[in-house]
């Protein structure tokens, strides 16, 4: 029998399962001849031998992980790689359909995918899931003939019988009293672009690495039994059933509805209230044990986003209360807005699920299994009486961004720079390391706020190699082509007040065809550059000079203008702007890997050119009227002046005549709610306003 689960297996998909190295290592072997000798069983069973006595065995079902090499190796080694690279290639010329050479994807045969809505030959799961029969998929999308599109399928095909044997009874066991509870899950869909299916679990992310194989599902979690796996297939065949045709689907599967009484939540909220009415200018030391209180029982209730939110407005109260320069009034207020909006979605049951408003059921952490990770920039910052540094990378795997932050006191000599920070060494490296390099580890540990940080331990083990930003090969998740369809991707996000509170959500590395124009604005301190991506679009690169990084300018303008080489990639921050798309650069790459805010220099070369600086009325009257929110709510409602609802209403004319009459209306709102004693009518409209500011400009 001709094993179709290995010749699917793309160079790609090899790497993923082990690394890119071994898979180039295994490759130059094979094309020079040193290959193993292969026999099969009758079962289906591959065995190789080599001349040196080493032997591979890669049974039927339970994908690489059930092979067996005797080389002392641990985990997929470059022989089990040699001895699928030279099946391929002795089953190229009997299965033309099927071969993969090893610089291309495979193409195995595909059966037709009838309708959902037709498909006859299902059965009900326990949870009132379907689970299809071998003949009928779940998509919802008709397959194309001959396996023209391998990447049309939906892993809801796979059974739970399947399942069973590929994880094993007791993980599908542990999986199903898991579904008794209940869970949420983003299950996104596979295309041409990125032809693998993944699912966003609480607990990690589940990819299926090779259509219709559940034995090369992989999921990023560590010590998880396989438990994972199981939750992802169901999450897709409930995505199947009720949102067929949609590229990402949120959904819940099994569990009673989701109730909507959270006593934590609400006294959160009273509290968020209470600091509202009161103003950060006038609080007393009593509200440190309110704040205590209320991030003990929100984590007691596992509601995650809401008890990040407090630990945040704690953060902002204690620097106010030292008059640190971490406290911002804008900070302060959308904290004080956000605990109420996540109140008002749950209990409005609006579209976005409620567990992915309250982050139920995230873990504070999740040991991840050995993973593989690039570095994509760092960003340094001060205040507070210490610099900082957060060290941003990719995690491919699981097409997400990790998060590592190291903080350093400002001593007698002055805060140190971002460049002296570049050498301040962590688990056996530098930062500017970590920020350019690749990294593999086996003690990395991801919180729900998608932080990083590396186990200590005598068998924990993280090795980081130069990088050479080759992020070509980030997955499209990560990497955008085009600023304008990454524009649009954005645009179809949810309202930042209420998306899962994960760091660098918002970090894209984009692929870059030309740089247009290069101009420096003195006043601001600003350097602006305007960019076309790979496959076209627009966007600017846009970043400020300060003093923790005196020397970021004038980097980003060398790696910009050509001085590196032609740049190819940047990667940073991103967020819609009123022409486009805007990019707040964490590195740029070109013949060398470019971190401005790690770069040497005091911030004195000269940048020319000019910004073109046109006004802009909306983000202005949006600035002017979300300041006002800000000083309300830094003054307290209870003790604004008496002529404070005055200038709501001027600057609710100034929204009207800008074109933003809602926005305009909802002030008016909060200073007719403003009284002798403002109390629960004047917080509504104040978080009102706020909302619809908020979510304005994040529209534009």
């Amino acid at each position: 029998m001709t094993r179709d689960d290995l010749i699917a297996l793309t160079p790609d998909v090899l790497a993923a399962l082990s690394n890119r190295g071994l898979v180039k290592r295994a490759t130059k072997e094979v094309d020079a001849g040193e290959r193993p000798t292969l026999t099969e069983d009758a079962d289906g069973a591959v065995r190789a031998a080599y001349p040196d006595g080493v032997t591979v065995t890669l049974p039927p079902g339970g994908g690489l992980a059930a092979a067996c090499c005797s080389c002392p190796a641990p985990g997929v080694c470059r022989h089990l790689l040699a001895v699928v690279l030279t099946y391929q290639r002795a089953h190229a010329a009997t299965t033309p359909s099927h071969a993969a050479a090893p610089d291309q994807p495979a193409a195995p045969d595909r059966h037709a995918v009838p309708d959902h809505d037709t498909a006859p030959d299902r059965e009900a799961a326990p949870d009132g899931a379907t689970a299809p029969g071998r003949d009928a998929g779940a998509s919802g999308r008709a397959d194309v003939a001959g396996g023209g599109e391998p990447w049309r399928w939906s892993p809801g095909d796979v059974t739970d019988e399947e399942l069973a044997a590929a994880i094993g009874a007791p993980a599908l066991a542990a999986a199903q009293r898991r579904r008794r509870r209940g869970y949420t899950a983003v299950v996104h869909r596979p295309d041409a672009a990125d032809p693998v299916p993944r699912v966003e679990l609480p607990t990690g992310t589940v990819r299926f690495l090779v259509p219709r194989q559940i034995g090369y599902a992989r999921g990023d979690a560590a010590d998880d039994g396989g438990e994972a796996i199981a939750l992802a297939v169901w999450a897709c065949r409930t995505a199947d059933r009720e949102q067929p045709d949609r590229p990402e689907a949120q959904v819940r599967v099994g569990g009673a509805a989701t109730a909507t009484d959270h006593p934590a939540l609400d006294a959160a909220v009273a509290l968020a209230a209470d600091v509202l009415l009161t103003g950060a200018a006038h609080l007393g030391s009593g509200v440190a044990a309110r704040l205590a209180a209320a991030r003990r029982d929100l984590d007691a209730a596992g509601l995650r986003w809401p008890l990040l939110a407090v630990d945040d407005l704690a953060g902002q109260l204690e620097a106010y209360a030292a008059r640190g320069a971490r406290y911002r009034p804008e900070t302060f207020a959308g904290l004080l807005a956000e605990l109420p909006a996540r109140r008002r979605a749950v209990a409005n049951s609006g579209a976005t699920p409620p567990e992915r408003v309250l982050g139920t059921h995230e873990p504070a952490e999740t040991p991840l299994r050995r993973v593989r990770l690039t570095g994509l920039g760092a960003r340094v910052r001060e205040g507070g009486g210490e610099v900082g540094v957060d060290v941003v990378l990719a995690h491919p795997a699981a097409v997400s961004v990790l998060v590592l932050r190291r903080a350093y006191p400002v001593t007698g000599d002055g805060p140190p720079t971002g460049h002296e920070l570049a050498g301040r060494r962590v688990t056996g490296t530098t930062l500017g390391a970590l920020a350019t390099g690749n990294v593999v580890s086996e003690s990395a540990v991801r919180s729900a706020a998608h932080r990083l940080r590396f186990a200590a331990g005598r068998l924990a083990r993280t090795t980081v190699t130069p990088g050479a930003g080759s992020w070509s090969d980030l997955p499209p998740g990560l990497l955008a082509r085009d600023p304008d369809a990454l524009a649009a991707e954005l645009a179809g996000r949810p309202p930042r007040l209420l998306r899962p509170r994960t760091a660098a959500e918002s970090v894209r590395v984009l692929a870059l065809g030309e740089v247009r124009a290069i101009g420096y604005a003195a006043g601001e301190q600003r350097l602006d550059a305007t960019v076309t991506g790979a496959d076209g679009g627009t966007a600017t690169i846009t970043a400020t000079h300060h003093g923790a990084a005196p020397g970021v300018l004038d980097a980003l303008a060398a790696a910009l203008d050509g001085t590196h080489g032609p740049p190819r990639f940047v990667s940073g921050t991103v967020r819609r702007g009123a022409d486009g798309l805007v990019v707040e650069p964490l590195a740029v790459v070109a013949d060398a890997v470019v971190v401005p805010d790690l770069a040497p220099g005091a911030g004195d070369g000269r940048l020319a050119g000019a910004v073109d600086a046109r006004p802009d009325p909306v983000a202005a009257a949006l600035g002017t009227a979300s300041a006002l929110l800000a000083q309300a709510a830094h003054t307290g409602l209870r003790h604004l002046p008496a002529g404070f609802p005055d200038r709501l209403r001027a600057t609710a004319a100034g929204l009207a005549g800008a074109g933003l009459d809602r926005c305009g209306a909802a002030l008016s709102g909060l200073a007719g709610a403003l009284g002798a004693d403002p109390g629960e009518p004047a917080v509504r409209a104040w978080v009102d306003a706020w909302i619809r500011l908020s979510v304005t400009a994040e529209s534009r």
